[in-house]
């Protein structure tokens, strides 16, 4: 037994347009560092692996699982990451 066909499918602006009573949207950019604080590490992460070049995938894995190790033993490089969304780390 074969299933029903699909209606099609309707574009995101005509949804949005047909909606608009109680739909809100809001367009943000794809990767906004300013409201994810962990875009910050990452970024420190994909700079120490720019010029490196890995001998396989093992040897990738291992060394793409170090470098956030490292950053986390250095408070002042954490910071920045986290001036950036504006939150802040208060110690116990």
């Amino acid at each position: 037994m074969g299933h029903p066909p699909r209606p099609p499918v309707r574009g995101l602006t005509a949804f949005i347009a047909e909606n608009k009573e109680w739909l809100t949207v809001f367009r943000l950019p794809a990767c906004p560092p300013d409201l994810n604080r962990v875009e910050g590490v990452w970024s420190l992460v994909k700079r120490s692996l720019e010029n490196f070049t890995a001998t396989g995938l093992d040897h990738l894995i291992r060394v793409t699982k170090r470098k956030p190790k490292k950053i986390q033993y250095c408070p002042c490089l954490l910071h920045g990451c986290l001036a950036e969304t504006g939150l802040t780390i208060e110690l116990p």
